[in-house]
């Protein structure tokens, strides 16, 4: 096991605050694990690269023999998280949340060890919390602290609605910490609030307080803006093997080292000396190899990580992939989409009677894989790479219309 010192060092990176570091190296120095909580409100069915990265730390302290509890916010997921919202968000259906919950059970462990996590549901002790615990515990803070928050504080001030159930949200999420005697936290910037909450609540609560360690953003694929499913700049951890592996590939130099950082999990000694060599004049692609690999060997296996790793050299051999390729969202209304119709929605053919006539000929590829019946169909989901003869390529992504 590695010293206190080293841990801390490793845990610290990529990070964006630590609250308060001396007393998590004090923690650290006791030799005992931790308890690690991070709390997920089941809002989404799927998850993408983005979201992972606070599951990536989780994966860290777990390396480092700490307890991690994986806490599915069923409770809060009624009430709707109102962090950098600027209307009251809307809550989620019971059978939304357990439908989704156990879906996110399903991706988080490729990437926490199944037998060392602890899966918890806040219900478990809000519930049992009842109507007077629940006065009791909204008398632990002010409405003058809740207003101190920013996003309360916009809305409040431009004369936005503010639902009372709203400033519940950060109070559940504070007594979560006190429920599960938590060591340490961990959320998005965005999270910051609801986060020392918890340390607010353990304190009033006799606790020793938590540590506060929040995660950036992680950027999409056009290293502008944060990775979103609305804006198509984003890696599914469910996405076949060539797609994930061509997206990842895709990247620039400078953003690689953003994943590097919040997507890997060698140690900071092996980054060092990628970067070390590249000043020494290796090809940087050669290193986007190693990311790409490692992250598409995580989430879709060592064979398919592998066949996709050589798809993608033969390819480039071939000078088949430019290195830019565009991301497209096709929206329908019907059960799925066929494939000459995406290819003509997506400007990769005059109409579809030419990409009709392209698929006949054996020119259609997606991701990697040879197109040959004319009515072959497509269901929403993940973007895909689709090649249309030698120099048509385009990540198509699709997605049903909103009812």
């Amino acid at each position: 096991m590695l010293s206190a010192d080293e841990q801390l060092s490793e845990l610290k990176r990529g990070s964006s605050e630590m609250l308060l570091e001396s007393e998590l190296l004090t923690k650290l120095k006791r030799g005992k694990p931790l308890k690690i909580k991070a709390g997920f409100d089941p809002t989404a069915p799927d998850l993408h690269l983005g979201h992972t990265v606070l599951i990536n730390k989780m994966r860290r302290f777990q390396d480092f023999g700490h307890d991690v509890i994986f806490l599915i916010g069923d409770f809060t997921g009624l009430i709707g998280d109102p962090s950098g919202r600027n209307a009251t968000r809307p809550p989620l259906t019971p059978e939304d949340v357990q439908a989704n919950a156990k879906t996110y059970q399903d991706q988080i462990f490729k990437i926490l060890d199944p037998v060392k996590t602890k899966v918890e549901f806040n219900s478990r002790w809000m519930s049992q919390l009842g109507a007077a615990g629940m006065i009791q515990l909204a008398a632990k803070s002010t409405v003058a602290r809740m207003l101190e928050r920013d996003d309360f504080s916009k809305r409040y001030k431009g004369g936005q609605p503010i639902a009372i159930h709203e400033f519940l949200y950060p109070l559940v999420q504070g007594y979560d910490s006190v429920a599960l005697q938590a060591d340490v936290e961990l959320g998005g910037t965005d999270q910051k609030f609801n986060l020392l909450m918890g340390r607010q609540l353990q304190e009033a609560f006799g606790q020793e307080p938590q540590i506060v360690l929040t995660m950036p953003l992680l950027e999409g694929l056009d290293g502008v803006n944060k990775m979103s499913k609305s804006l198509g700049n984003y890696i599914g951890v469910t996405e076949q093997a060539d797609s994930m592996f061509g997206k990842l590939m895709s990247i620039s130099d400078e953003l690689m080292w953003r994943y590097f950082d919040l997507l890997s999990f060698r140690p900071n000694a092996e980054l060092a000396s990628l970067r070390q060599q590249i000043a020494d004049g290796r090809n940087p692609m050669e290193i986007k190899f190693e990311l790409a690999m490692e992250i598409t060997t995580r989430f879709a296996g060592a064979a398919p990580a592998e066949q996709a790793r050589q798809n993608f050299s033969s390819r480039s051999q071939r000078r088949e992939i430019p290195e830019n390729i565009e991301k497209k969202t096709l929206t329908i209304e019907a059960a799925n989409l066929g494939v000459a119709a995406a290819i003509k929605q997506a400007g990769l053919a005059d109409s579809t009677s030419a990409a009709t006539r392209l698929i006949q000929q054996g020119a259609v590829r997606i991701d990697g894989e040879r197109i040959e019946d004319i009515k072959t169909t497509l269901e929403p989901g993940p973007a895909r790479l689709f090649q249309v003869g030698k120099r048509g390529f385009a990540y198509i992504e699709i997605v049903r219309a909103s009812a």
